[in-house]
C-alpha cells in the first residue's frame, strides 16, 4: 500500500535522458556544436544510469 506514492527512478531517468536529447538537438540545429556535444555527453551518463537502473528493476521484480 505504501509503495503505491513511491516515485519510480526509471521514469525520472528517462525523462530527464530524453530532455537531455531534446535540448541537444536544440543547440546542434543553432549552430552550436560544441554545446550540443557536451549535452549529449551528459545524456550518455544518464543512459548508463538508466541502463543500470533497468537491470535492476528487472532482477528485483
Amino acid at each position: 500500500m505504501f509503495g503505491l506514492f513511491k516515485k519510480d527512478p526509471v521514469k525520472k531517468l528517462q525523462q530527464a535522458y530524453q530532455a537531455k536529447l531534446e535540448k541537444a538537438m536544440f543547440y546542434e540545429r543553432n549552430g552550436d556544436l560544441r554545446s550540443s556535444a557536451q549535452i549529449r555527453v551528459e545524456a550518455d551518463e544518464l543512459y548508463q544510469q538508466l541502463q543500470a537502473a533497468e537491470a535492476q528493476n528487472t532482477s528485483s521484480n
